[in-house]
């Protein structure tokens, strides 16, 4: 069976990245890492097309609400123009139908709120899969930095006795000097529960922004 893609979001986001770089060492190169990075990337375009999919249901289910809605309230015009010539079992099947088009509308309104959950489980993930994307990208230029840095001097070639904690570390150094020399900042370490709640503050004031707009249209009609 293949794997969903909410499962395989949250496979990625459990691994933490000092793994990679560990196994990425007991590899003997950057392989890994790469192999992990262009990883993310696929699950990063699968998770937009299924996105756009998604979005595309949901709109479909709005287009088709919209039209069973339309078609309900012609109903009640016809039921009305059947009565007035005398024919009360035209007006009953109208009316018969109109409720059948109000039962499939209510039922398209399911179909829509499951889709906006969906959406939004979806980009939560986008972001927070880029956002690992990005930690990754770091830390294979932290790495290579650090054994550049270890070939030309400081510490002598890489000793395959040292610990994975110490190759991680150093790679983290490595590349916050290179930041802090290049003007910017170090890359704190983070984990996959830190990067998803911080994936959940975007997705609050995504929906934050949405609200006031919505509540300044609101007024303006109001006005």
């Amino acid at each position: 069976m293949a794997e969903s893609i909410f499962a395989r979001v949250s496979r990625l986001l459990s691994a933490t990245v000092e793994d990679t770089v560990d196994r990425m060492e007991q590899a003997g190169g950057d392989a890994v890492m790469r192999e992990a990075i262009r990883e993310a990337d696929r699950a990063i375009d699968q998770v937009k097309v299924e996105l756009e999919s998604t979005m595309a249901r949901r709109l479909q289910a709005a287009r088709q609400q919209k039209m069973l809605t339309e078609r309900a309230e012609e109903l009640t015009t016809k039921a009305k123009f059947a009565l007035g010539q005398g024919r009360e079992d035209l007006a009953e099947a109208a009316l018969s139908r109109q409720v059948d088009f109000e039962a499939q509308a209510k039922d398209l309104d399911v179909v829509q709120q499951q889709a906006r959950q969906a959406e939004q489980r979806l980009e939560d993930g986008l972001a927070a899969l880029s956002a690992r994307k990005r930690q990754m990208d770091d830390a294979l230029q932290a790495y290579l930095i650090s054994r550049r840095e270890a070939a030309v001097g400081g510490d002598g070639p890489a000793r395959p006795d040292r610990s994975a904690e110490k190759k991680v570390d150093a790679a983290e150094q490595a590349f916050d000097r290179a930041m802090a020399g290049a003007g910017g900042v170090g890359i704190a370490r983070t984990d996959a529960d830190t990067i998803n709640r911080v994936a959940e503050i975007d997705g609050m004031q995504k929906s934050a922004t949405v609200a006031e707009r919505l509540a300044a249209l609101k007024a303006q009609q109001a006005a």
